[in-house]
């Protein structure tokens, strides 16, 4: 039998805010959260990059010092999103071995093994802290999560690139499905913005270069696009059976009506130009949510303001939903937050989400002029989605060729 799988709390530390309303408010402002990097490392590697989108408020204004010192800063933001996801859905009361936990990162504790490595090579191997490991490892973020709110049900970790944080709000969908839990914790989490990752990236040639203009660099969509700005931050959603939520009187926002995961096989950074993959999870998730292409009333593309990666997510959008494609009102949010890699696809859920409760579609910035094969319907300005059911699905893919993409409804409707 399939429940209905629905959202009752959000959190977010991101680019544009602390919290999921300061992040949501920024966004629909058209704000920035790209901007010059004041690390003295910049200089020191001579970096070819020198912005990028770091989180607004720091982990330290947050946490207690004792435990934001046994945190990568990647396990410090999930912690923050899913106390505030915790705190906005009530505090639910659920028996511990029925609340599991779905993280995901797309790195880890990049900074705890760096700093870890210099260290040793500096002051000798009596000198790394004994915690380095349990810090850097990819789970971190899921045992901190689970730790804190005493989830017995799992703690279940997703470490798929840019896919990683949508393909664990799938699979809290199919283990909430399955009988696993009742209320899961799912989400993701990046703090990656380090000397070793901009360079490579930058090697890669895959991230914007417009170190005059930060706030203009991610420009999905446009004609002059020439890469991602790397982001940081995390979100988290509160996701129970529609019968939990209903016995304790929660507060619901949305139904997460369906989700989709594929792999293309195709190559290990580029995304499959026929976008089999991306439209088959497409497919999967509209399938699951007992919908037709025609029902969708907004994305939230993937949209990294690549030159590549953006007319692959359009051949496979046209591939679902034919000439139909051309009118659904489109928001590529990571104009606005940048690419949080493992974190984004959980930020922009609550995008999603928040989508639908305002019924408005947040805005696109930067393109200065629309790319002509890529003649999608863009939203410029904070748009009204109307009255009626609202269905809207978020795009994540990632490195490896991992697809994964979920469908949230309105409720009630």
């Amino acid at each position: 039998m399939t429940k209905k799988i629905v959202v009752t709390g959000m959190g977010a530390s991101s680019p544009l805010g602390g919290t999921a309303p300061d992040s949501w408010a920024g966004l629909l402002a058209g704000t920035s959260g790209a901007r010059a990097l004041e690390h003295d490392w910049v200089a020191k590697y001579e970096l070819p990059v020198t912005f990028a989108a770091e989180a607004k408020v720091r982990p330290e204004e947050v946490l207690e010092r004792p435990v934001a010192k046994r945190l990568d800063p990647s396990s410090q933001f999930a912690l923050i999103s899913a106390m505030e996801a915790w705190e906005d859905a009530g505090r639910p009361e659920v028996a511990p071995e029925r609340l599991g936990v779905d993280y995901a990162t797309g790195i880890g504790g990049v900074w705890t093994l760096l700093d870890a490595w210099d260290t040793l090579r500096e002051r000798g191997p009596r000198r790394v802290l004994p915690m380095t490991v349990p810090m850097l490892m990819p789970n971190a973020a899921s045992a901190a999560v689970s730790m804190h709110f005493e989830a017995r049900a799992f703690a279940r970790t997703v470490a798929s690139a840019c896919a990683s944080s949508t393909e664990s709000i799938v699979n809290a969908y199919e283990h909430l499905q399955a009988g696993l839990a009742d209320v899961v914790i799912a989400g993701g989490t990046e703090s990656a913005i380090h000397p070793i990752t901009v360079a490579s990236f930058s090697s890669m040639q895959a991230l914007s270069r417009r170190n005059d203009s930060p706030e203009t660099a991610s420009r999905p969509y446009s004609v002059d696009r020439d890469g991602f700005v790397m982001g940081e931050g995390a979100a988290s959603l509160v996701l129970e059976t529609e019968e939990h939520a209903l016995a304790r009187g929660a507060r619901i926002y949305a139904e997460l009506a369906g989700g989709g995961v594929t792999a293309d096989s195709y190559h290990i950074t580029a995304n499959d130009p026929e976008g089999r993959g991306a439209s088959r999870a497409v497919h999967i998730a509209l399938e699951r949510a007992g919908a037709v292409p025609d029902d969708v009333t907004h994305i939230n593309a993937h949209a990294t303001s690549t030159p590549v990666g953006d007319p692959s997510e359009y051949v496979a959008l046209r591939e679902v939903f034919g000439e139909r494609v051309h009118d659904i009102p489109v928001s590529a949010t990571k104009a606005s937050t940048g690419h949080l890699l493992g974190g984004t696809g959980a930020l922009e859920a609550v995008f999603s989400i928040l989508a639908i409760r305002d019924r408005k579609a947040p805005p696109t910035i930067n393109i200065t002029e629309m790319d002509p094969a890529i003649p999608l319907k863009v939203v410029g300005e904070p748009q009204p989605l109307g009255a009626g059911s609202q269905l809207v699905i978020s795009n994540s893919f990632g490195f490896g060729g991992h697809n994964a993409v979920a469908a949230f409804r309105s409720y009630g409707d």
